[in-house]
């Protein structure tokens, strides 16, 4: 489940740059919304003399968004992308330096240097060519109209794997957590799809990784789909392997980080001819209670008291189901304004300080905030899912793995549901907690969210390894 800003491409509109073109060039810095997050904008003047404004999120794959607009007064800038409710405000404070906020649901700092391109993040384990392997653009059908776009990776058949002289491998499509992920699963320069795809091809397998719809070349609107939606998806990826030659159609398999975890029994409930599924840090429990555990997690590693976590739990799990099950905006902020007013009555002012609701404005802004934020049918279906009825119709061979220092999705609860489902079915399958690595299986230090950017490791190789040796045992 990682956290990520709704950030996309809109169309380009631009307002008349100022005689003095002091803002010309590109301008980063970082946000710190849970997770640092580099932003970037480049303020470029076209021939007629109009200001052009693209802005990049390097962290999360997204360049070269154009804004709808940008204004300039003396040494201020003002910046707009309306479809996201996105906007940047600066002041120049020296040549090279602009001081200012980003806002999308709340407002935060945002100090922006003046620098000659991007920043790039160097990510050791990131394969690199010449890959040992096959490589192959493909795309197939979906349904209502999308159409999947990625990369297939094939063994040669002169390649140091136990299957070289075969004609047809073992496949294994891999499915991504929440939010609209590229192929390779990318994060804040992390790439943990690629390096993935890039070990099992190396063992043996036919993998293949897709960007996820209305993400680089798959059509089709995300913030318009429910998991029910990718899980369509997921199918039509089944269906499109089965057809290939080089895969042996008695051995697909799913592998599933986060969301992707549940999405896999998802489909492998409802097909038959899923051979095996390795569950990476996917979802045991109801996602309300996932989602409610995870933010107690957080809010731990920043040091809030306990008494404050468990008020806030109390208050998040009501206000989010309210909001998510409301009939419309209006109907939710005024549902979830009395939840909040009830909440209020029980709590001291030490819990609201902490929580920074100890004011009447404080209070309308965030039910305003999380109406804006919850008010999606991805929510609605996602946190009023269950998985273990899903998990329990599952007749594949299934892996499950999950970091006991996860803060995201919490491995004591989520294993023990995973494998209390799991009994009750006739899979063959194997529950591991991992010490040490967080919710993308990184050896940390802090596995605090923020600190997923600042690791150089993408997954750990013990991780790798665990899930490799269970393959070659298990499906080859």
């Amino acid at each position: 489940m990682k956290i990520i800003l709704l950030i996309t491409a809109i169309l380009l509109s631009s307002t008349l740059f100022s005689q003095d073109n002091k803002f010309s060039g590109i301008w980063e810095g970082k946000i710190n919304v849970g997770v640092s997050l580099r932003i970037a904008f480049h303020f470029n003047e076209d021939s007629a003399g109009n200001i052009v404004t693209t802005m990049d999120s390097p962290d999360q794959s997204a360049f070269g968004m154009p804004t709808d607009y940008t204004t300039l007064s003396n040494d201020s800038i003002y910046t707009v992308i309306k479809q996201y409710n996105i906007s940047f405000s600066g002041k120049l404070t020296s040549d090279t330096t602009i001081s200012g906020a980003f806002k999308q649901v709340a407002s935060v700092p945002l100090l922006l240097k003046k620098v000659l391109k991007v920043t790039t993040v160097i990510r050791p384990q990131t394969p690199a060519e010449p890959f040992p392997y096959n490589t192959e653009e493909v795309s197939y059908a979906s349904v209502k109209e999308v159409r999947v776009a990625g990369t297939l990776t094939s063994p040669k058949l002169d390649s140091n794997t136990r299957n070289n002289k075969a004609t047809s491998y073992p496949a294994i499509l891999l499915i991504s957590g929440s939010g609209p992920q590229n192929r390779d699963e990318e994060v804040m320069g992390h790439k943990p799809f690629a390096v993935i795809a890039d070990f099992l091809t190396k063992k043996g397998f036919i993998v293949l990784r897709v960007d996820d719809r209305g993400t680089g070349k798959t059509t089709g609107n995300f913030n318009e789909s429910t998991t029910e939606d990718f899980a369509d998806d997921v199918i039509a990826g089944i269906d499109f392997l089965k057809k290939r030659k080089d895969v042996d159609t008695l051995k697909i398999g799913l592998l599933g980080h986060s969301e992707g975890g549940m999405i896999a029994p998802m489909v492998a409930a409802k097909r038959k001819d899923i051979d095996f599924l390795v569950l990476l840090a996917g979802p045991g429990i109801k996602p309300i209670d996932l989602m409610t555990e995870q933010n107690l997690a957080i809010f731990n590693s920043m040091g809030m008291s306990n008494k404050t976590q468990q008020a806030y739990g109390v208050l998040y799990k009501k206000i989010t189901m309210t909001i998510v099950n409301g009939k419309d905006s209006i109907s939710k902020v005024n549902e979830a304004t009395h939840v909040l007013n009830s909440w209020l009555k029980e709590r001291d002012s030490s819990i609201l300080n902490d929580l920074g609701l100890e004011t009447p404005q404080k209070q309308k802004t965030y039910v305003n905030n999380m109406v804006t934020s919850l008010d999606r049918k991805w929510f609605k279906y996602f946190l009023n899912y269950d998985p273990a009825p899903i998990l329990k119709k599952v007749n594949a061979k299934v892996l499950v793995l999950n970091g006991n220092k996860d803060i995201q999705v919490i491995s004591k609860s989520n294993l023990a549901g995973m494998e209390a489902a799991l009994k009750k079915t006739s899979s063959v399958f194997e529950v591991h907690e991992i010490p040490g690595v967080n919710h993308l299986f990184q050896n940390c230090i802090t596995c605090t969210v923020n600190e997923y950017g600042q690791l150089d490791e993408t997954i750990s190789p013990i991780v790798l390894e665990k899930i490799g040796e269970w393959l070659v045992k298990t499906v080859l």
